[in-house]
């Protein structure tokens, strides 16, 4: 095949589920606004029920739930009617998704999914079928076209349930309240949670060069190729006056001066840019990306705490 056939193959796979997006958006009405108060106002949690391919869409939109601040739990329509409909407590709204809405399964469920809950939900892509005659609310996601071109296999279709899915927990995270530091709790692994809770503190360098602003050019050097920064903090009892960077040095040697007679406090650069130890990770890279700089120097209370580098930051996944 042809590599612009295959181009076009893809362009027409997104063109049909792009359609068929549009007229979901167009349909979006008081039943979807009706589910999402059911679940926002349940005493319990949410439960999501699928099989086949929907099963793989209802895990994904538990998934998205609990992240975002709405507790939910998946159940394998086949596993339920099999002894695992003992997690539904009555306090619980179920969420059925089935594109077709009466697959066996599906028929044989919907009738014990609506007297063990509090509200049945049904996500179908079919109004008159069993699920859609047992649901308190419909959330309507048929499709005009599959983008298979064979119109079996679920895509158009699966592509609407995992976008409405999305909706629900928007909406429903809007109604909560849900900020960014109650996202930061649920996601304390990986990048996404350290950019979110992360303090400065967390990372700091193990070395803490460091020399008196009377300290001579020999001492600088010695404090500067004892760490691996390429700087040392100009203090005085322990108070930030300066920076003094293997930079600052070639540049002096370039000068041709006299160096035996030069003082730290002759070359360092004075107000350097620092960060409190509490501050959050991300901010320390801000300032850092800001000022094109590689180390921070870190502060408790005003005075010089450590460094913290540029590299040890991006290890770390922070951005």
């Amino acid at each position: 095949m042809e590599r612009l056939n295959i181009i076009s193959i893809a362009k027409s796979t997104l063109e049909i589920e792009i359609s068929e997006l549009e007229k979901l958006k167009n349909r979006i009405d008081d039943d979807f606004a009706k589910a999402v108060e059911i679940i926002h106002s349940a005493k319990g949690k949410l439960i999501v029920v699928g099989i086949g391919k929907s099963a793989h869409v209802g895990n994904k939109i538990v998934a998205t739930l609990n992240s975002t601040g709405t507790p939910s739990q998946f159940l394998h329509a086949s596993e339920a009617i099999h002894g695992d409909l003992g997690v539904i407590q009555k306090q619980d709204v179920v969420l059925c998704i089935s594109n077709s809405g009466n697959s066996p399964e599906i028929v044989n469920l919907v009738p014990y999914l609506k007297d063990y809950s509090s509200a049945l939900i049904g996500m179908t892509g079919n109004k008159k079928s069993k699920l859609a005659e047992f649901s308190e609310v419909i959330l309507d996601t048929h499709v005009d076209m599959e983008a298979c071109p064979n119109k079996l296999a679920p895509t158009s279709s699966t592509t609407l349930q995992m976008a409405l899915g999305d909706a629900l927990a928007i909406a429903l995270m809007e109604l909560n309240d849900f900020r960014e530091n109650d996202f930061a709790k649920f996601h304390p692994g990986g990048s996404l949670g350290k950019n979110l809770t992360s303090k400065v503190e967390q990372f700091l360098s193990s070395q803490k060069p460091q020399v008196t602003e009377n300290a001579s050019i020999r001492d600088v050097i010695i404090s500067i190729s004892a760490s691996s920064h390429g700087i040392t903090v100009v203090t005085d009892d322990n108070k930030i006056i300066g920076v003094i960077t293997d930079g600052d040095l070639r540049r002096m040697l370039m000068k041709g001066e006299n160096v035996s007679k030069i003082l730290a406090k002759d070359i360092m650069s004075a107000y350097p840019k620092t960060i409190e130890k509490d501050a959050l990770a991300k901010e320390a890279m801000k300032v850092l990306k800001n000022n094109n700089i590689g180390q921070l120097i870190v502060t408790e209370n005003g005075e010089y705490f450590g460094i913290i580098d540029l590299h040890k930051l991006l290890d770390e996944g922070i951005n």
